[in-house]
Parts: structure tokens; C-alpha cells; sequence
């Protein structure tokens, strides 16, 4: 019996996913330049013509993993501007980027690598810039969220708020075992979910 439409659908979501994550998995290992298309299908377990049918090439995966990245903190930042005052709006995005760093310490750290990758470097630039920019977009949000707040100096604020996260989003992929982030969460929260 032939798949059906929806069945073709779900298979191409799932290899889809499968590729990605391996790539990403892979790109953390390894880095990017070290990674081939062919250590990407091998541990798949695709092959390299299947591989090639959902991305052109590598550069095309890196894009998708972006995109994906950006769509994440976009969901994030969405929900956190559906919370009714600005102290449950700054305590939702510490949430969400402390949460995200403890289910996916290495994931941050790929990116964050991708942040100090040098600019000469074409292909992996045009990437660190779309992050770039769409991170320097919702610090605008954030910074009208501690405006809203009542701070007496917002941006700077909202520079010491995510200078504050990267810290300790860098401390914990760096140290998971022994970085009580629970902890340094709720002294985030104290500090920075308050009216002035």
C-alpha cells in the first residue's frame, strides 16, 4: 500500500530532525569545518545522497540550525511580552534562557562559539550576524521591558541583565555537575524581577 500524503509528511519531518540534530550534535563534538556532509549521514545512519535531497550542503544545515536558534529565543520572548507586568516579563525570559542552558548546555556553547568566530570567515559571519541582529532586536524589547519596569537606567540595566545570563549560561555548559544554577536563578529573579 502507498504512503499517504500525511505519512510522507511525518517521515520528511522526522529525517529532517534526525539530520539536524546530528548535525548539531556533531558541529558541538567537532565544530563546523571539521564536520563533513559524510560524518553527518554516517552517524545518521543516511545516506549521503538522502542527506543531500533535504540540504544542498552544509551551509544549508547551519542555516537551518539558525533559524531554529532564533526561532527559539523568538518564542521565548514572545511569551514572556503575553506576561501581564514587566517583572513576570524579565522573569519569564531568566526562566526560559536558564532552562534552556540546563537542557542543552552544549547546544549554548555552539552558538556561543559561533558568536567568536572570526568575521573574516564568509560563511560562518553571515550566520553570527543574523543571530546578531535579531539578539540586538529583542534587547530593544527587553530594555522597553525594564523601562516599563521603572529602572532608573534601562539599557544598562538590560546590558547587565544579559551580560548576567551569558555569565552564567557560559558557567554552567562549562561546569554542569557543579554549578548550582537553581540557586543563581533564584538570586537572578531577586534581583532583577523588582520594582525599583
Amino acid at each position: 500500500m502507498p504512503r499517504t500524503p500525511a505519512e510522507n509528511d511525518r517521515i520528511r519531518r522526522a529525517t529532517t530532525e534526525q539530520i539536524l540534530n546530528t548535525a548539531l550534535s556533531l558541529f558541538c563534538e567537532k565544530g563546523y569545518y571539521s564536520t563533513s556532509i559524510e560524518d553527518i549521514a554516517r552517524q545518521a545512519d543516511i545516506s549521503k545522497g538522502l542527506l543531500y535531497h533535504y540540504f544542498k550542503s552544509k551551509e544549508e544545515v547551519l542555516a537551518a540550525l539558525v533559524e531554529i536558534r532564533i526561532n527559539d529565543v523568538l518564542v521565548v520572548m514572545n511569551a514572556a511580552q503575553t506576561k501581564p507586568t514587566p517583572a513576570q516579563q524579565i522573569q519569564h525570559i531568566a526562566e526560559g534562557a536558564l532552562d534552556d542552558v540546563r537542557r542543552k548546555p552544549d547546544i549554548f556553547r555552539f552558538y556561543l562559539n559561533l558568536f567568536t568566530q572570526p568575521k573574516l570567515d564568509p560563511v560562518v559571519a553571515k550566520y553570527t550576524q543574523q543571530l546578531m541582529d535579531e539578539q540586538a532586536q529583542q534587547f530593544k524589547v527587553q530594555t522597553d521591558m525594564f523601562e516599563a519596569l521603572g529602572v532608573e537606567n534601562p539599557r544598562q540595566r538590560s546590558l547587565y541583565f544579559s551580560s548576567t545570563l551569558q555569565g552564567i549560561m557560559l558557567m554552567y555548559s562549562t561546569y554542569p555537575k557543579n554549578f548550582p544554577l537553581d540557586e543563581v536563578k533564584a538570586q537572578v529573579i531577586a534581583e532583577f524581577c523588582k520594582n525599583p
